[in-house]
């Protein structure tokens, strides 16, 4: 990451100039020039995934997630970096990059929108600017002095302050807000409110399996549990009615009133948990919507797994370690689809979940205090 370091650094040299008589602000016209420049090298050292399906859908949920932003006036963009990292992070200026080993691992929609979500946020409260801007405040006096005795070497304390900025990388108080702003922006664009605390879990899966790797969306995290923590607290005002329960085998069960589903294999990093929590998470999206019809559960089968979905929301990923016997998806899909045509019978007889995305809690007022993961 200190060569992504060093592009901001570079950037920002570009586009400030020393100032003077007065602190060092940046504007976002120069947020936005400065974004432009580290995207453009990016771009060419990593390259872009040449897969419009792929281009495709991460641009579809990003802006998606935009129509309930807070900074309309820039023109974000999202993209995939040919890489096999796990990774994502956000230019200024609104530039969001995906590196393609981040797909690998965020097999659903839902966790795609919370990480996002998660860098839209940084954007929006612009974390990254206002911590080179207070490294600038900080060597003002010097940096003027510099100046007023037209000292060549002015220009590296801007390159100081803002190396110093960008090493420093998110406090908590900013990953927590980026947090927030990503649960409140998937959950009101309609994406499951599962989807930020799985996707918090399954980074610090990995984080372990990897030996902790201090770099990219594993970085400045200091306190996975507690961030899941609020993760699940925030899912409370929605009054999701299906219950999950972990039990310490780890398998899990779903159940509503009498109707219960149990989830009990490992696909990846798709533990019984996270796939029973988005289990129930859809179904309580597709119960939002009212007028539940049984007949309107699908399954949609692919090579390696099948999928059921109710219309157009996906309720459960079947893997072939789900059919011990045969291992086949399709089959086992079919079967699993009736069991919840038998959750919509119960669930119809109830009254619809009074819990809204409105009562989501915002993550600060608009246009305040609004970069890079």
């Amino acid at each position: 990451m200190r060569k992504l370091f060093g592009i901001f650094l570079f950037c920002l040299l570009m586009v400030l100039p020393v100032p003077q008589g007065q602190a060092a602000m940046i504007s976002q016209k120069q947020e936005v020039e400065m974004g432009q420049q580290v995207a453009r090298k990016l771009e060419n050292q990593y390259g872009l995934v040449q897969d419009d399906e792929i281009q495709d859908r991460v641009d579809r949920i990003g802006k998606k997630l935009l129509q309930h932003g807070t900074r309309p006036d820039l023109a974000y963009s999202f993209k995939v970096l040919n890489t096999p990292d796990v990774n994502a992070l956000a230019c200024p200026g609104g530039f969001i990059y995906v590196y393609k080993g981040l797909l690998d691992y965020m097999t659903s929609d839902d966790e795609l929108a919370a990480v996002l979500g998660h860098e839209i946020g940084h954007i929006e409260k612009r974390h990254t600017v206002h911590q080179m801007e207070q490294q600038m405040a900080l060597s003002l006096l010097t940096l003027l002095a510099g100046v007023a005795s037209g000292d060549p070497g002015a220009g590296m304390v801007l390159a100081s302050t803002a190396s110093q900025a960008l090493m420093a990388g998110y406090s908590r108080k900013d990953e927590r807000e980026a947090d927030q702003e990503g649960f409140r922006l998937s959950t009101l664009a309609g994406y499951n409110p599962y989807g930020s605390y799985v996707t918090m879990a399954k980074l610090e899966d990995m984080s372990k399996d990897m030996g902790n790797p201090g770099y990219g969306l594993f970085a400045s995290h200091p306190e996975p549990e507690v961030r899941m923590a609020k993760a699940l607290k925030w899912t409370e005002p929605l009054a999701i009615p299906e219950k999950v329960t972990v039990k310490p085998d780890g398998t899990a069960v779903v159940s509503l009133g009498s109707w219960s589903f149990p989830l009990t294999e490992t696909a990846g990093y798709d533990k019984p948990e996270y796939r029973a929590r988005l289990m129930a998470g859809a179904l309580y999206l597709a119960w939002k919507r009212g007028n539940l019809d049984e007949s309107h559960f699908m399954t949609v089968d692919g090579e390696r797994w099948s999928d059921i979905y109710y219309e157009d929301i996906r309720v459960l990923r079947v893997y072939p370690q789900d059919n011990q016997a045969t291992g086949n998806t399709g089959e086992l899909a079919l079967k699993i689809a009736g069991r919840l045509q038998d959750w919509a019978k119960i669930a119809r007889q109830q009254p619809v979940p009074k819990g809204t995305p409105a009562a989501v809690p915002a993550a600060g007022k608009k246009g305040s205090n609004h970069d890079n993961h």
